[in-house]
């Protein structure tokens, strides 16, 4: 209780942002947020019916050649599937050197995508799928679709079965279906892990995808879109809050793609790592996941989120990825 206290109480830091990243939440208020008041009723047909197009598709993976073993005792190789919509996905295989596979990893990115896989991972003898989601970095470039965040997460918004957002739950979905596939082993125990973006995904996603066994979500994003769109934020948030201000009917597709509204739907255990200041995620959008949760759930607050300019960042971060892998072992 003592480290929960003092990150409750850290205090405000300097900052060069217009607006509070803490919105005027304390901890009380935030774990009383939940998700809209309302949901499409057709909400849970729709993603069940996406999921079943997803598992339609011949993944068809194919891994390059080694580009890396580390010392670590990790094997990286490219991979790349299909996935939904004939879109051809790209990134990174990582396997135990010595072949003894014990479990599964699909673990998502960030809206800026990723260069390389993070190799951090919270268990031994585990294989890992690290995809780059359609349009979002270069071994995943789509014509048509924009690399850029804002431009991404408004892409295909005219309708539930345009929007980006759908097609990258399935990049998901592809992807764990490719490793279950070149790796066998791994459907012993299959997780996720997501941040950011990659947080939100995944509370789409994974309510509809009975092969996973448990997630971790940090700062996870697309959380309470009719409370986000009232808060000044950076990045793709600011992106759509700027587009409801002169469409609000984009809020009647953003209802199906609705984070806090997928978790009511997981049931798998999940740990969340919610941050109380955050500038491109607004904290009460991160804590409506968590709220909302149907599942076994396990809190994991860190103080600041898309923020690194404070004294204890690095090691709020250890404590970040202890707590991951504490979580997931």
């Amino acid at each position: 209780m003592a480290e929960l206290a003092s990150v409750i109480n850290s205090p405000k830091w300097p900052h060069p942002f217009l607006f509070d990243p803490t919105y005027g939440y304390g901890l009380e208020a935030l774990l009383r947020v939940g998700p809209p008041t309302e949901e499409p009723a057709d909400f849970a047909t729709f993603w069940a019916g996406l999921y079943r197009q997803a598992m339609a598709v011949a993944v068809r993976p194919q891994v390059g050649e080694l580009v890396q073993r580390t010392q670590s005792g990790l094997d990286i190789r490219t991979v790349s599937f299909n996935s939904l919509g004939d879109v051809r996905l790209h990134g990174w295989l990582v396997t135990p050197t010595d072949g003894r596979v014990q479990r599964g990893l699909v673990i998502g990115h960030g809206y800026n995508g990723r260069a390389q896989p993070d190799l951090s991972l919270p268990a031994a003898h585990a294989a890992a799928i690290f995809p780059v989601a359609r349009g979002l970095g270069a071994p995943s470039l789509l014509p048509g679709v924009p690399s850029s965040p804002e431009g991404h997460v408004l892409h295909g918004t005219e309708s539930r079965e345009t929007y980006v957002h759908g097609g990258c739950a399935a990049d998901l979905w592809c992807a764990a279906s490719a490793l279950l596939e070149l790796v066998p082993e791994t459907a012993e125990r299959l997780d996720y892990i997501g941040s950011s973006f990659g947080g939100g995904i995944g509370a789409l996603a994974l309510p509809w995808d009975a092969r996973f066994h448990s997630a971790h979500l940090s700062l996870p994003s697309f959380g309470n879109h009719p409370l986000r769109v009232t808060l000044p934020c950076l990045g793709s948030g600011a992106a759509v809050r700027d587009h409801y201000l002169t469409d609000p009917e984009i809020l009647d597709v953003l209802a199906y793609f609705d984070a806090a509204t997928a978790a009511r739907y997981l049931r798998i255990p999940v740990q969340v790592a919610p941050a109380l200041f955050d500038p491109n995620v607004p904290p009460p959008g991160q804590f409506a996941v968590f709220n909302a949760l149907a599942g076994p759930k396990e809190l994991h607050l860190v103080p600041a989120g898309h923020f690194y300019d404070y004294p204890e960042a690095a090691d709020e971060y250890e404590k970040l990825l202890a707590a991951r892998t504490q979580f997931l072992t």
